[in-house]
């Protein structure tokens, strides 16, 4: 299954934010890789500010360019604002809401347990980490995973923060996708105009 299987910290440094997750390299080193890292003075274009903005956006969520832009075009053909479309298509993922859950510590790790089959939606088992999740799904862990060490040490590891838009009951590792989410409960730092701005060129 096609994925980005490159260096993390390095596109970690590139965003200056820990986009996969706590990262000791973006601590030691708080600028951009390469020999321009520690420039102050590099002035931006336009289109390399909303470049900037997709990119840190496809690699937040895991996803490769083909799908980032059948992604945005979904969000685009439907009524409402594009770029909170775009967002709120991006949450519903099945990989980022099992993420978002607790069940896995990262996004590459829930991916691979959906792609493993450790998850269940309304009871059917899928394998598919760009499912999309509708309110009043369930998302549960098949019994006979309950108890993979990955999971439990997520669950010991996450912050227990809670999202309005999701229910979850860790005893039972069961949770449901209540609604999507409003723009601004979406706690990544994503300027989506610039997306849009970017795609209508």
């Amino acid at each position: 299954m096609a994925r980005y299987t490159g260096p993390k910290q390095k596109k970690a440094r590139r965003f200056k934010e820990p986009i996969f997750g706590p990262s000791k390299a973006l601590e030691r080193k708080p600028y951009g890789p390469g020999q321009h890292g520690r420039s102050r003075f590099t002035k931006k274009s336009e289109y390399s500010v909303q470049l900037e903005q997709k990119q840190k956006a496809k690699y937040t969520y895991g996803l490769l360019e083909k799908q980032f832009r059948r992604v945005f075009e979904r969000a685009n053909a439907k009524v409402g604002v594009t770029g909170d479309n775009l967002l709120r298509f991006l949450e519903a993922r099945l990989d980022n809401t099992v993420f978002r859950m607790g069940f896995a510590a990262t996004r590459r790790q829930a991916r691979q347990l959906v792609s493993h089959r450790h998850i269940a939606v309304n009871g059917v088992l899928v394998n598919i980490p760009s499912y999309e999740v509708k309110p009043g799904d369930i998302i549960t862990i098949r019994p006979k995973s309950k108890n993979l060490e990955v999971i439990n040490e997520a669950l010991d590891n996450s912050s227990r923060k809670k999202y309005k838009w999701l229910e979850v009951d860790r005893k039972l590792l069961t949770g449901k996708f209540l609604s999507y989410p409003e723009t601004e409960e979406i706690p990544e730092n994503i300027n989506v105009q610039l997306i849009v701005e970017l795609y209508s060129k």
